[in-house]
């Protein structure tokens, strides 16, 4: 999506437009579409969208539809500071620069799953056979009126699964919320503070105190002490162990989830 993204600069999306005049309204006149799929959209529409989607999120947080939308609409502070921190990395830097995208389009998967156990490639593979996820499933941006940001938060999805990984979680509901919490110390992002607050509700009590004694600390103290995770090339790290990156990075070792 992000090939042709600077020949897609300067095409004025069609869409609604003022009646009898055959133009955009005022308020998005010389708007853009900045790349494929890109929807231009005026702050209010967005307040709009972050406030619907978020209802939606919350009702159900397997709508991932409307977790993307949320987190593209309020992440107009945060974005920019993760693009920061790449920029201001070498690997991170790099990644900006060539634009890598995790697909099954792009893996080799007979390789990965034929690298020792124990390691990146391995275990991520691994994780996506055991809980039958693809990466295929992450939405392109639409909202997110920056080409380079846009592909900040694409990247921000495409490695969703391999923090999932390196956590060592699963993917049902305390998985994903303890995962949420390293994200939200990680990326200062909205949408990830949203579900890490009230993902918990639906936590049976035992659930919950597991999550409040065990989990979390272990989530935040290791999101503050981790360098940023999207400043690693993990294409080019399959053959890494989990635990020597996870040493690398800062994150400390996941306690087990006895729930």
């Amino acid at each position: 999506a992000f090939s042709s993204e600077r020949e897609a600069r300067g095409r004025v999306r069609g869409g609604r437009r003022t009646p009898g005049t055959g133009r955009a309204p005022p308020e998005m006149e010389g708007w853009h579409q900045l790349y494929p799929g890109h929807i231009p959209t005026s702050p209010l529409q967005k307040a709009l969208l972050a406030a619907g989607s978020a209802v939606m999120a919350l009702y159900d947080p397997y709508r991932h539809d409307m977790v993307a939308v949320l987190g593209e609409t309020t992440g107009c502070l945060a974005l920019p500071n993760l693009r920061d921190k790449m920029k201001n990395h070498p690997e991170g830097y790099r990644i900006l620069q060539e634009r890598p995208r995790i697909r099954l389009s792009t893996l080799d998967m007979a390789r990965l799953q034929g690298l020792p156990d124990g390691s990146l490639g391995r275990e991520y593979v691994r994780f996506l056979e055991d809980n039958k996820v693809s990466p295929d499933t992450r939405m392109p941006p639409k909202f997110v009126d920056d080409e380079e940001l846009a592909y900040v938060i694409q990247r921000y999805r495409e490695v969703h699964d391999l923090m999932h990984t390196l956590l060592g979680m699963p993917t049902n509901m305390l998985g994903e919320v303890v995962v949420k919490w390293f994200e939200a110390i990680q990326t200062g992002l909205p949408m990830c503070v949203l579900g890490a607050a009230f993902g918990p509700v639906r936590l049976s009590s035992r659930k919950l105190q597991v999550l409040a004694t065990e989990l979390v600390p272990w989530a935040i103290r290791s999101g503050l002490n981790a360098s940023c995770v999207l400043n690693v090339y993990y294409e080019q790290r399959w053959e890494q162990p989990v635990e020597s990156l996870r040493e690398e990075l800062g994150i400390f070792p996941p306690p087990p989830v006895r729930v």
